[in-house]
């Protein structure tokens, strides 16, 4: 579009005496102001790729060491030992330099050297420090002497102003547990899940595994956990995401909501004017590295930003095999699809973003666009949501979108309610209006609504769940809304129109399209959303019970399942492992033998309040340990995943092996966190807080729940979303009412609850 703008401004006509050539002044100023505008953004770039680059020292203080030893030169005292005369005396063309000269390239060599070797000093000690982990396994408010004295070596070497990327080559590698505590925790995991046959037998393989097989495949990971950044980030994001042949629709991508009570603007086309606005923003100093680090363990403790780097500019590529990811470095336009219609929009004009008013002006010209669709156009995106292998499934003959794209669109493309089925919106849309590879699709509704679906290989939820939280904040505190409900700001109506992209999509690939929309539909409709809004109380009251209200949420859960299902079930919840390079996520195995005996004693009509109050703090105790030990890497799944990879890779078969990774998480726990950044003062705009986000189900048989809201798989059926919601209200009450003596001596003060993310609330 650009390109074709420009060309109006560029005309020329031969004559017989030569050539007339006329230029365009604006087309002229928008090309000097766009190359500005990319050397600017290059200096930048190099700027704080240097500044990250020296972190924690500056390159101030390289200038300081060297005058330091240019100084002692003309003190006659030589710090460096006689290095910087053996320097002097080697320099290469020494008839060539004066004696002066060449000791003065001696000092700032030597001294380039010494500021080298502590830069790297201060960061292998940051690292050591960051390799410490007590302090996460002590009781919340009680930190020892030891811990504070760590605490202030950390920031004392933490260095000041850190940028985005500052931290990443302190940060420590993901260590390999030992086979014995791997396999110990797990037996400890499912003993209340199996009978005494079934428990000897997982015994027996496991530990003819530790006795036969385990010590080779221990040394190949220690190996690589030598070599490579982080031992598990790579295989996981190859082998449980981009080598899926399943569909990412439902089973992959997740979603995030918008705000839960307020609505900035009914307005379609401005708040999608704000909102994207505020993301370009985020991209500018995401490019950069300008956003500080994320700090989230004690204020201090830095959490690794990898995966921020392919937020946006990225888009899943379908292969044969397995897909892969691409980021690209820069894009100036993005993609609008409507009414079956794709657009392009330009987001420049003389070398800045268009402002939020003239994006207003874009989006709604495409709403007044009265075009229809061309053939094939209206659901071409069902490509993206339906199976990515070529085999008989569900009835369905599915031709993978990896074929079909690389047949039929490798030459690219031409320019000319209510909380349950808001959740399924964004989730799967109608299976043809969302591009599922994309890094994420940002959804607009006519009321004024936004959301996300993101896809999940590149990074995980809180990545996605941090832009979100800058981009509703900048949207509501920092852009706002003219009082009409417009975004504000002047409007340049001699921007070009936004262009339709063109296709040429033969009748075979329609069949195919439909057909891939047709199976992506099945699964749609067999997702069964419940939006649980849980407002008897929050996090607040949770934290005056002197308990964790992740524990106190995982242990609802668990009750609300045996009450809903009669059994207990391998139970899933993720946790990071961003404390370490490129970490990303270990699973907590939530039920746990005390939480069994914790919902055993709550339906025990004999059982006492103090009886089950004691069991419920044994297990919140123990749950919260091991959510501990899977931050700080000691978890069990990933090590066991990573094991059965180099069996794979070096043709070694391991029953044991085999039976741990063919396991169902059939309730499984993953959240969208919210409230990272406290960019908003909650307590100030209660009303300001998001509606949390989720992911499709995992299992067929029983329920999949995250944060307020609750997903099962096939409505009607043994799980039932609505049904488990319910049970998930009375079990949090239940739980509560244990506490209820105990905060009726403390307070009987009125406490106002609004809630936030994961069941959780915030007073």
């Amino acid at each position: 579009m650009a390109e074709a703008h420009q060309a109006v401004g560029f005309q020329f006509t031969v004559r017989p005496d030569g050539v007339d050539l006329k230029l365009s002044q604006d087309v002229i100023k928008n090309i000097y102001l766009s190359g500005v505008t990319a050397w600017k953004k290059k200096a930048i770039q190099f700027k704080n790729g240097v500044l990250a680059g020296v972190y924690p020292a500056s390159p101030f203080s390289w200038l300081i060491v060297v005058i330091a030893m240019m100084s002692s030169l003309y003190t006659h005292v030589d710090p460096s030992l006689g290095m910087m005369d053996a320097i002097k005396e080697n320099l290469p063309y020494r008839s060539c330099v004066s004696v002066q000269t060449r000791a003065v390239l001696s000092a700032i060599l030597f001294a380039t050297g010494l500021w080298l070797f502590l830069i790297y000093l201060l960061r292998y000690t940051l690292k050591a420090l960051l390799s410490y982990h007590g302090w996460i396994f002590e009781s919340h408010g009680k930190m020892t002497t030891s811990t504070k004295m760590w605490l202030s070596l950390v920031k004392m070497f933490s260095g000041r102003r850190p940028l985005l990327y500052s931290f990443q080559a302190s940060l420590p590698r993901l260590p390999v547990p030992s086979v014995d505590d791997t396999i110990q925790r797990y037996l400890e995991s499912v003993r209340p899940l199996l009978d005494t046959k079934q428990y000897n037998h997982m015994e027996i393989l496991a530990n003819e595994f530790k006795d036969s097989k385990a010590a080779q495949l221990q040394r190949y990971l220690v190996l690589k956990s030598w070599w490579a950044t982080n031992y598990v980030s790579d295989w996981w994001e190859e082998y449980i995401y981009l080598r899926g042949r399943a569909p990412i629709m439902v089973n992959s991508n997740f979603y995030i909501m918008d705000l839960l009570y307020v609505t900035p603007t009914h307005r379609q086309a401005a708040r999608a004017g704000n909102v994207v606005h505020a993301m370009l923003q985020y991209r500018r100093k995401l490019e950069r590295g300008e956003h500080a680090p994320v700090l989230r363990a004690l204020g201090t403790v830095p959490m690794c930003s990898t995966q921020m780097e392919r937020m946006f500019n990225t888009t899943r590529i379908p292969g044969i095999e397995t897909d892969i990811v691409q980021h690209l470095t820069d894009r100036k336009h993005l993609v609008v699809y409507h009414k079956g219609r794709f657009f392009q929009v330009w987001l420049y004009t003389g070398g800045r973003h268009l402002l939020p008013s003239e994006l207003e002006m874009q989006f709604q010209r495409i709403l007044n666009d009265t075009s229809e669709p061309q053939q094939g156009e209206l659901k071409l995106a069902a490509l993206t949501a339906g199976s990515r292998r070529s085999d008989l499934y569900e009835s369905f003959i599915h031709i993978p979108w990896a074929r079909t794209r690389i047949k039929y669109f490798s030459q690219g493309v031409n320019k000319t309610n209510s909380l349950d089925g808001y959740a399924k919106s964004l989730l799967h849309g109608k299976c043809y209006d969302r591009w599922f590879d994309k890094s994420f699709t940002l959804i607009s509704y006519p009321n004024g609504k936004m959301g996300v679906n993101a896809e999940h290989s590149w990074a995980d939820a809180p990545i996605v769940g941090h832009m979100w939280e800058y981009v509703l904040a900048t949207d509501c505190f920092h852009l706002g809304y003219t009082e009409e409900g417009h975004c504000k700001g002047d409007v340049n109506k001699g921007l070009p129109h936004p262009s339709r992209l063109q296709w040429q999509i033969p009748k075979e690939c329609q069949q195919i399209i439909e057909t891939s929309y047709l199976s992506a539909k099945r699964i749609a409709d067999d997702v069964d959303f419940h939006g649980c809004l849980f407002t008897e109380f929050g996090k607040g009251l949770i934290k005056k019970c002197r308990t964790s209200p992740d524990a106190f949420i995982q242990l609802a859960l668990q009750l609300a399942q045996f009450r809903d299902q009669s059994v207990f079930c391998l139970t899933y919840e993720s946790s990071m492992t961003r404390m370490f390079r490129d970490g990303r996520t270990e699973t907590v195995r939530s039920c746990t033998a005390e939480a069994v005996a914790f919902v055993r004693a709550m339906e025990d009509a004999g059982a006492t309040t103090a009886q089950r109050l004691a069991l419920f703090r044994k297990a919140s105790e123990k749950h919260q340990n091991m959510y501990r030990l899977a931050m700080t890497g000691s978890g069990i799944d990933r090590h066991l995943f990573c094991l059965y990879i180099v069996s794979k890779y070096l043709g070694v078969d391991s029953p044991f092996l085999k039976k741990v990774l063919s396991e169902p998480w059939k309730l499984s726990t993953s959240q969208t966190p919210q409230q990272q950044l406290n960019l908003v003062d909650i307590n100030k705009f209660p009303k300001y807080v998001g509606a949390g986000g989720g992911f499709g189900p995992v299992s067929r048989v029983t329920s999949f729940h995250s944060s307020v809201s609750i997903c099962c798989p096939d409505p009607g059926s043994q799980s039932d979303s609505y049904r488990f919601g319910q049970h998930i209200r009375k079990a949090m009450i239940d739980i509560q009412a244990l506490f209820k003596p105990e905060n009726d001596k403390k307070t009987a003060e009125h406490v106002k609850i609004v809630p936030v993310e994961n069941g959780k609330k915030h007073i």
